[in-house]
């Protein structure tokens, strides 16, 4: 318990100690030092002045503009008025000319492939990753497996319209029926047919007889929209299932579920949120990835 004492004084320090201790611990009354209270006192003076000159206290309709007029937002939108200056010369070329023409001009490919790496990382990276590799359900835009195309104009037409959209009328459709779900096929034939598509992509299947099987599924099937060989057809936006390309997994209960209950993913409509000057960097960004046509 605290008790009441008379003061002492430190026999270290010379200061005097508090009166009231703790288990026998005492305060040592020792003022700061004078450094310490000027710093403060500057510090103090300083926020006062940064208070009146500067926006600092909010308040139910807005907040203090300070003296100075001072905004943020004001030097951000100069900032980028600016910007946008400095560029308009370039986007109005690159708005006028086509992508053949965009391509034989080195410099504005530049221009071009540079905001549009830029509007990747705002809209795009989400999903298909900031290096575009893809992720489980989202493709790689790194190599040539293009559903539907991967020259530009149908790159353009997949960004401005996006897959499977509920607001873009041409947006690309493609519907893979749920075989097991439906009951078009029972649980041993989408093994057998798993299997089989597991061969076509070079994979030795573990029960060859299965794999023979599941040719005779796939032909009866599957060929309409995948192929003779299951080479894929873009028609459709049907996948090619020659390659070791796997948009979920080439495991082979991974593809066996997609045969069953099939996941369809859905990209968005981008025409009506970029304006197609910005849509044509992103076409070009993509298509310069590495498996563009």
């Amino acid at each position: 318990m605290a008790e009441n004492r008379k003061y002492e004084v430190d026999p270290v320090t010379g200061s005097p100690i508090h009166p009231y201790t703790w288990d026998g611990i005492g305060e040592l009354e020792t003022p700061p030092p004078r450094w310490w209270v000027l710093t403060y006192a500057v510090c103090v003076l300083f926020a006062i002045a940064w208070w009146v000159a500067y926006p600092a206290w909010p308040y139910i309709a807005g907040y203090t503009k300070g003296v100075l007029g001072y905004s943020t937002r004001a030097d951000v939108a100069e900032q980028l008025a600016a910007a946008k200056a400095a560029q308009a010369p370039m986007n109005d070329k690159l708005a006028k000319l086509d992508y053949a023409a965009i391509a034989a001009d080195p410099e504005l490919m530049t221009f071009a492939t540079a905001g549009g790496k830029a509007l990747f990382g705002e809209n795009c990276a989400q999903c298909h990753g900031s290096g575009a590799a893809g992720n489980v359900g989202y493709p790689n835009l790194l190599d040539d497996d293009w559903l539907w195309g991967g020259d530009y104009a149908t790159l353009e037409a997949t960004i401005m319209h996006g897959v499977r959209s509920t607001v873009d009328a041409d947006t690309r459709q493609s519907q893979m029926p749920a075989f097991g779900k439906d009951g078009i096929l029972t649980r041993e034939q989408v093994d057998d047919v798993a299997a089989y598509v597991l061969s076509l992509a070079g994979t030795a299947p573990a029960d060859a007889a299965a794999a023979e099987k599941g040719k005779a599924v796939f032909a009866d099937n599957c060929v309409a929209c995948h192929g003779d060989a299951g080479q894929g057809l873009r028609d459709f936006g049907a996948p090619k299932l020659t390659d070791s390309i796997w948009l979920y997994s080439g495991d082979p209960k991974a593809v066996a579920a997609q045969i069953w209950n099939p996941r369809h993913g859905v990209m968005p409509a981008w025409a009506g949120r970029l304006d197609p000057l910005a849509i044509k960097k992103l076409v070009i960004y993509v298509h310069g990835l590495g498996g563009g046509e």
